[in-house]
C-alpha cells in the first residue's frame, strides 16, 4: 500500500472544486473543498462518523449543534458523530479547506465541481466500501 503523501496546503489552495475526494481508506477519507462566497456545505448530521476540518484560506462560520464559531486560515474543527453541523463561507474570497471523515462518507475519487452538482448527486454519493488502494 502506498497511502497518501503530498503537500496538503498546496493541494487545498489549488483546488477549485466544491468537493474532491483525494484518498479513501477503510477507516478514513481525505477530501478537498472550496466554498465560493456565500456558499455552504449544507446542514447535515453524520450519525456514525466523526469529521475534521482544516481551514487553509478564507473566512467562514462553522455551526455545531447551532453554536456558531468564526473560522479563518489555520483553524481546525472537529465535529463529533451525531452533531448537526454546517460550514458557511462568510468572506469575499473562496473558503479553501480539507476535511477528514472517519469512516469515509463519499465514493472514492468523486469530484463535484460545484454545490449544485453535489446536491444533485447526494443520494448516489454515499461510500460503497471501495478504497483508493
Amino acid at each position: 500500500m502506498k497511502g497518501y503523501v503530498d503537500n496538503i496546503e498546496e493541494a487545498t489552495n489549488s483546488n477549485g472544486d466544491f468537493r474532491r475526494v483525494l484518498y479513501t481508506g477503510k477507516n478514513l477519507q481525505l477530501v478537498l473543498m472550496t466554498l465560493q462566497p456565500g456558499d455552504e456545505i449544507g446542514e447535515e448530521v453524520h450519525e456514525d462518523r466523526d469529521q475534521f476540518f482544516r481551514i487553509e484560506d478564507g473566512r467562514g462560520t462553522v455551526y455545531i449543534d447551532g453554536a456558531p464559531s468564526r473560522v479563518e486560515d489555520d483553524f481546525a474543527v472537529i465535529v463529533p458523530a451525531g452533531a448537526r453541523h454546517n460550514v458557511v463561507n462568510t468572506g469575499d474570497e473562496p473558503l479553501k479547506l480539507y476535511t477528514i471523515y472517519g469512516p469515509p462518507e463519499h465514493h472514492d475519487g468523486i469530484v463535484h465541481r460545484d454545490k449544485a452538482q453535489a446536491d444533485a448527486d447526494h443520494e448516489n454519493d454515499h461510500w460503497d466500501g471501495e478504497t483508493t488502494e
